[in-house]
């Protein structure tokens, strides 16, 4: 049995991070807390800051598969597990009481890295009776995030993925995608590449808070440039849609990325599963104390009268008025920008797949 560790008695030690504290997960028996019994060190002395702490995922397999009716892609692959760019609304976050650890500041301080990832995948499109499918990636945690820089495993699984000619589509927040051009300009000449960049918010003060650690909105923009100008199909998600917080830029949002290069865009409104609901209420009282009641009022709106509706179909969307009116804006703003002229979801090509000769294997002379 694992106990967490509740790490708020002192905010300062979260500064920079974006969940303001480390609730147990919904698996544990224990809940512990801290709280200040007189032989805590005087409030003048600056306590040290959360550090990130990297462990190693052992896992044997790469690709995981799903069969939601409301998701285009069946199969996806998660080089990391949390993730360091701490967005308080990442809808991935109640993963991380599967291994025993809290989903709030945990999930972006003990990150778990699939360092054979690239073997893995080799070994497992090279099986028989593989068969290919586009590949998804940056669908739970970003593959871009500030650890890849270090690990460059995003990078060997894109090597590995050019050389079985094997179609992916990449979701990120990160300008570090930009290291990986030179694998993913070619990739995409051939029809097997393709990027979304998530642009929550053009407000600079609102990214730093809401997404502390992903790249100010001004790099996104940048990143959106540079993958147009390689050549790389780039897709706009404004996600999440938060209702009294960021809707009101989603036309903003929407035209100075297009102006940046995107072709196609989409949206998902504010998801809050499990952990998150009560992460997000926190963040909200804290940054927004103001609009926290009347954000969750119009979340509600859009969910049945709850904070999360799980159902098909509806989760990514939402119900009622509110919710059309957002569907309704982000229509009318994507047609007259000329963005989704072709489907957002415009098939890669699979049929350039192949598996590589490997050295040794005599009989692929023949």
């Amino acid at each position: 049995m694992t106990t967490v560790l509740d790490i708020t008695a002192d905010p300062r030690r979260l500064r920079g991070r974006g969940a303001l504290s480390n609730a147990a997960g919904r698996h544990e028996r224990e809940r512990r807390v801290l709280f200040d019994d007189g032989w805590s060190a005087p409030a003048e002395d600056e306590p040290p800051p959360l550090k990130t702490e990297v462990l190693i995922d052992t896992t044997r397999t790469i690709i995981a598969r799903n069969n939601s009716p409301d998701i285009s892609f069946q199969q996806s692959i998660n080089p990391y597990r949390g993730c360091e760019h701490g967005c308080i609304y990442c809808f991935a976050r109640p993963t991380h009481a599967y291994l025993g650890f809290s989903p709030g500041a945990d999930f972006e301080s003990k990150l778990f890295a699939k360092p054979e990832a690239a073997k893995l995948l080799a070994k497992e499109l090279s099986a028989p009776g593989y068969v290919p499918k586009v590949l998804a990636i940056g669908t739970n945690t970003d593959p871009y995030q500030p650890l890849e820089k270090k690990m460059r495993i995003m990078r060997e699984v894109l090597e590995v993925l050019h050389e079985f000619r094997h179609p992916v589509g990449i979701v990120t927040k990160s300008a570090l995608i930009q290291r990986d051009l030179d694998i993913l300009a070619p990739m995409a000449a051939l029809g097997l590449a393709r990027v979304a960049l998530s642009v929550t918010t053009l407000d600079r003060k609102l990214a730093r808070v809401m997404e502390p650690r992903a790249a100010t909105p001004p790099r996104r923009l940048e990143t959106i440039r540079a993958l147009k100008q390689a050549g790389v199909p780039v897709a706009v998600m404004f996600a999440p849609v938060i209702p009294a917080l960021n809707d009101d830029e989603m036309e903003n949002v929407l035209e100075a990325t297009a102006d940046a290069g995107a072709e196609t865009a989409g949206y998902v409104l504010l998801r809050l599963p499990l952990e998150i609901r009560d992460l997000f209420r926190e963040w909200l009282e804290a940054n927004v104390p103001d609009r926290a009641k009347h954000v969750m009022s119009l979340v509600r709106s859009m969910r049945g009268g709850k904070d999360y509706d799980s159902h098909w179909h509806t989760r990514m969307k939402g119900t009622g008025p509110y919710a059309e009116m957002i569907a309704r804006r982000f229509h009318l703003a994507a047609r007259r920008l000329g963005l989704n002229k072709e489907s957002r979801d415009r098939e890669l090509d699979l049929s350039k797949f192949r598996k590589p000769v490997q050295t040794g294997h005599q009989l692929a002379l023949l």
